[in-house]
């Protein structure tokens, strides 16, 4: 196990919180009149586009950039019935193309991902919907469009990804702590989840020196988990939480996580 230890970002001492800067944000509302699954035929088109576009020319970019290697793709077939009526996805946030490489390894899946309402307002928001991006409101007429459209997506089938983190910190190592809007969204839903991490390599030469690349990446996918039907409320979402927090924890091929599973205002811990 590799840990490249990073001095080169500012992570907070929040440990859900961002660290990523912008230059402009667009001024867009998240309400309740915002398509956030965009079902447009023109959206739809370009996103057929930017998918030939990703699989022939982006996704192997991606392997060389990151390093790319992929364990257990045979779980998405051995389990392919119990996913294919939906699910959610969950992974530990490491890197700017990470999602890209999430796409690699779970191909021909096509999920959609929810990602920080910034990102959308940002310089990179329209590809970032093109592939499948779904910002999160911060209001509540926003939310109640927000969750009907997710739910209707999911019940047909769909897959929806989820940074339980809540936020990118590059080349950490540590499993930060979840929230629990992943485990809600399973239960409101009743989908399974797929657990995945990102571990790291020592880069070689090359990379180190020439490319300053601190580690290259393996995405390690785990085995879908689904809720305790025996327990109800808080303790069912804070049980499938914790069982999520741990596998990925394992799947990293962490031996002592640093952090507890649940988020609760928790601070960054100095290692």
């Amino acid at each position: 196990m590799y840990d490249p230890k990073s001095t080169k970002y500012p992570y907070p001492m929040d440990t859900s919180s961002h660290y990523i800067k912008f230059k402009k944000q667009r001024n867009i509302k998240f309400d309740d009149k915002y398509p956030f699954i965009d079902k447009r035929k023109s959206h739809r088109f370009k996103c057929f586009l930017i998918r030939i576009i990703v699989r022939l020319i982006v996704f192997p970019m991606t392997r060389i950039k990151l390093g790319l290697k992929i364990n257990g793709r045979k779980n998405l077939k051995v389990y392919k019935e119990q996913l294919s009526n939906g699910a959610i996805t969950c992974c530990n946030h490491v890197n700017y193309w990470d999602y890209l490489g999430i796409l690699v390894g779970i191909r021909p899946i096509k999920p959609m991902f929810l990602v920080w309402d910034k990102n959308v307002r940002g310089e990179s928001g329209t590809l970032i919907r093109l592939i499948g991006g779904i910002p999160i409101p911060d209001n509540a007429k926003g939310m109640r469009r927000y969750y009907e459209e997710i739910g209707e997506f999911l019940n047909n089938g769909g897959f929806l990804h989820i940074y339980p983190e809540g936020s990118m910190w590059e080349y950490y190592m540590p499993i930060r702590p979840f929230k629990r809007g992943l485990s809600f969204m399973a239960i409101k839903y009743n989908k399974p989840i797929l657990p995945m991490a990102f571990s790291y390599r020592k880069p070689s030469f090359i990379r180190k020196k020439i490319f300053q690349q601190e580690a290259v990446l393996t995405l390690n996918i785990g085995t879908p988990i689904f809720k305790n039907d025996k327990l109800n409320g808080k303790e069912q979402e804070e049980d499938l939480t914790r069982k999520c927090h741990n596998e990925v924890v394992k799947l990293a091929g962490i031996s002592n996580n640093i952090y507890d599973a649940i988020y609760d205002n928790s601070i960054k811990i100095e290692y």
